[in-house]
């Protein structure tokens, strides 16, 4: 499987969350190939069982989520403008001039509308535009437009995805696309049939929402030990440092309250042992991913979360290192590996 053509398609492919189709069915190919047991649960989640988990075997549960954050059409005024709402944390600040795709009947091009420094007041230099006062501009009539488009209709960033220099992807969607890639790539490398304990995928909607795929998910699936593979913040000049890791220096591996300490530790151990790249990724409580959600589901499930270190979240440039994946994936295939 050539996991970079995977990303570009993945990342290119339309899943807002609430409208994860797309995304969904070309994960469902991919998934056909390790099992047969596949199911579409009631929110949209795909739930995999990929190895039964026999007499007193573990059954582990790798999640990866599949929206992403977009737009969601409000209105059509009068000239045929696109007001919007946000679906999940779209970076407002970024926005202005943005080449964007509306997801009516069919596709159309558009572009956020930005107005000329030139007509701007004072007042309006430094201000960061509200989602209520986006518009966005297709080109078309209202009634021309409404023969495409409607109410409810969802909106994503028109990007390219691709390879750049030194190991980098950059592309929208990478969170958390990259996390399913990251999955896909376990099950191709594991033997399957000597895993010592049962195997299950969810790849779960509406993260950027309120993680509520991940709670139905859980509690269908109902592991013994759930695993969250997500991104987080790779340090820029401009980021804090304390509250970021590097690009390029290997896995995040999560620490928090809400985390099993002796999955952290783990994946520790067999980062040092197979000298793979890792890196600490400390919180003080929630971590902001769906192993909120699994540590707390059914009457507890003992949780881990690895990430892959990312830059520009929520935007249509995130950027992350290839290598940085392999890292997570070694790590996810050994601990399957390993566990008793």
């Amino acid at each position: 499987m050539d996991y970079i053509n995977v990303l570009k398609e993945l990342s290119a492919s339309n899943g807002v969350s609430g409208g994860e189709g797309k995304t969904r069915d070309i994960l469902l190919e991919y998934l056909k190939k390790y099992s047969n047991n596949i199911q579409i649960d009631n929110m949209g989640n795909i739930l995999c069982v990929i190895k039964e988990a026999k007499n007193s075997e573990k059954m582990i549960m790798l999640d990866a989520h599949i929206d992403e954050v977009g737009m969601i059409v409000r209105y059509i005024d009068d000239n045929g403008f696109i007001k919007v709402s946000n679906c999940g944390g779209v970076d407002n600040r970024i926005l202005g001039s943005q080449r964007v795709i509306v997801h009516g009947k069919e596709n159309i091009v558009g572009t956020v509308s930005s107005k000329p420094p030139h007509l701007m007041k004072k007042n309006e230099n430094n201000q960061v535009v509200d989602i209520s006062d986006i518009i966005i501009d297709v080109g078309y009539s209202k009634e021309n437009l409404e023969k495409i488009v409607s109410i409810g209709d969802y909106i994503t960033f028109e990007t390219d995805p691709q390879m750049i220099l030194n190991d980098r992807f950059v592309g929208k969607a990478l969170d958390d696309r990259a996390g399913a890639v990251c999955i896909l790539k376990v099950l191709e490398d594991l033997d399957i049939d000597n895993v010592p304990s049962g195997l299950s995928i969810l790849f779960s909607v509406q993260e950027e929402v309120g993680t509520r795929g991940a709670e139905v998910g859980c509690y269908t699936i109902n592991p013994d030990i759930a695993i969250a593979v997500d991104v987080s913040f790779a340090h820029t000049v401009d980021a804090d440092i304390t509250r970021c890791g590097y690009l390029g220096e290997g896995a995040m591996i999560g620490i928090s309250p809400i985390l099993s300490r002796e999955i952290s530790d783990k994946f520790v151990d067999i980062s040092k042992r197979k000298d793979i790249k890792y890196q600490l990724e400390v919180m003080g409580g929630k971590t902001g991913t769906n192993a909120d959600k699994f540590c707390v589901s059914r009457n507890g499930v003992k949780t881990g979360l690895i990430s892959i270190p990312l830059r520009y979240m929520h935007t249509p440039i995130e950027m992350i290192s290839i290598e940085d994946l392999n890292s997570v994936s070694s790590i996810l295939q050994i601990f399957i590996q390993e566990v008793k």
